[in-house]
């Protein structure tokens, strides 16, 4: 009898002491982080680099739009902290886009794989964004004389800028170069029509061509105020510039002709004669019945904190 419960004894206590002293402690694999970063590109230019930072070594698979990115799908961080891989990576597309990441540890005992949280970046577009025969430049000035605490001061008589207060003068300021007619620039010889179109203003603001201290531009103003008749409505103010060339009756062609060879002042010649060479020369040719005029238009698509933006008068 007492040998058999000694037995038992023995083997109860080298069970236990399997699990305390001759067994290895269960751990949970730790799950490590992973944070996405950079990623700035402009779409059609060079490639923009995504960064990947880990809590650990490992192997990160970039993906854009949920699939993998070409030659990123398994790029090794480095061995050293901070654990970082970097993607070199060409946009798809233009806009708001959503970079993904996942981690493959290479301690695959000690740490778990992990997903990094959705990334969005916005790939760049050109602030133009219309593709048009006519070329426009446009920006936005406070008037000289306004009033308020953005007005002009020591003499100048007016300032760049998109954040306006009630009561100022918002100038349109624009001018345009039209392809069609060989870059010619837009002016009231071969423009037929130029209006800013402001929504919550009914009718089409007119652009006017003139000289100001020395250049000559397009502008068109907006009267803001709390009168009758002025603009107040207070935010973004959302505008989009039209220029319509006028009829065409002729055009431009863009041909070749042969001029003298010139070298340091010197006509080349060989064997006692001129020797000529071809350079691009424009000719006009005249079109019946006459073309209709070129349309160019913008609409800025700067980022909200740079839209034109009226504001109401501070308080004391």
């Amino acid at each position: 009898m007492k040998r058999i419960i000694s037995s038992i004894l023995m083997s109860a206590l080298a069970v236990v002491g399997g699990a305390v002293v001759g067994g290895a402690p269960a751990y949970a694999a730790t799950t490590p982080t992973l944070v996405l970063s950079g990623g700035s590109a402009v779409f059609g230019l060079d490639p923009a680099i995504i960064t990947a930072t880990a809590s650990t070594a490992g192997t990160v698979k970039f993906m854009a739009v949920g699939a993998a990115i070409k030659g990123c799908e398994s790029v090794a961080t480095t061995t050293v902290t901070p654990f970082v891989a970097k993607c070199s990576w060409v946009p798809a597309a233009s806009g708001p886009t959503i970079l993904g990441g996942t981690l493959t540890p290479t301690d695959a005992v000690n740490f778990t794989s992990v997903d990094a949280a959705a990334f969005t970046v916005k790939v760049g577009i050109p602030v133009q964004g219309v593709v048009s025969p006519i070329h426009l430049y446009v920006d936005t000035v406070l008037a000289g004389g306004s009033s308020g605490p953005l007005a002009p001061r020591f003499g100048v008589s007016c300032a760049i800028t998109s954040q306006f207060i009630v009561g100022q003068t918002i100038v349109f300021r624009v001018y345009g170069n039209n392809e069609t007619l060989g870059g010619a620039v837009m002016d009231p010889t071969n423009t037929a029509k130029a209006y800013v179109e402001v929504a919550g203003i009914a009718n089409p603001i007119p652009l006017n061509y003139g000289n100001h201290s020395g250049v000559a531009f397009w502008t068109g103003i907006i009267k803001t105020g709390t009168a009758a008749g002025l603009y107040n409505t207070l935010g973004l103010i959302n505008f989009k510039v039209t220029m319509i060339a006028k009829e065409q009756t002729s055009v431009k062609v863009l041909t070749t002709k042969l001029v003298r060879k010139v070298v340091n002042g010197v006509r080349v010649k060989e064997n006692g004669k001129q020797v000529y060479e071809r350079v691009p020369s424009y000719r006009t040719v005249l079109v019946n019945p006459p073309l209709a005029g070129a349309v160019g238009t913008w609409q800025s698509n700067f980022t909200p904190n740079s839209q034109v933006t009226l504001y109401a008068v501070p308080t004391a």
